[in-house]
């Protein structure tokens, strides 16, 4: 499995979040690492949900052109995978075999595809692993970056 770490789109979102600063700044400090490592990796569908959620979700939400920004920067800092016509098939196997919801499974699917075998998100069970694919929360009691960094 490869040494980066997928990125999930709670991730991008609590970077811009103001109504929670201490998960600001974290997100803010790990994506600054992950990017300065070159750790760090999107998918195109975190980049999609991230857009969304910027621009209709945040109190106040951003405006289409910064969003837009913001996007082309994190395609500059990071690697994004891409989402196929095998992620699909594979999420749909997840959400039957795993019981993930689809955007989940295609998110797994699509780290699992390409050989990465962590994604950092809150949105799953800590420490919960699927098929070699391991679920971390970045903001979790006793996360450490220099940990996924080799540091």
């Amino acid at each position: 499995m490869s040494v980066g770490v997928v990125v999930d789109t709670n991730v991008l979102v609590y970077a811009l979040d103001a109504r929670d600063p201490v998960k600001r700044s974290a997100a803010r400090a790990l994506l600054a690492k992950l990017a300065e490592a070159g750790r760090g990796v999107l998918t195109a569908q975190v980049l999609a949900e991230y857009f969304s959620v910027a621009t209709s979700k945040l109190a106040p939400p951003l405006d289409p052109v910064t969003a837009a920004l913001q996007v082309a920067e994190f395609r500059r800092a990071f690697s994004v995978l891409d989402v196929t016509a095998d992620v699909v098939e594979d999420a749909a196997r997840g959400v039957v075999q795993h019981q993930l919801s689809f955007w989940d499974a295609q998110l797994w699917a699509t780290a699992r595809l390409a050989g990465f075998d962590v994604i950092l998100s809150e949105d799953f069970q800590d420490g919960r692993e699927i098929e070699g694919v391991r679920f971390v929360d970045p903001f979790g009691r006793g996360f450490r970056l220099e940990g996924w960094l080799g540091s």
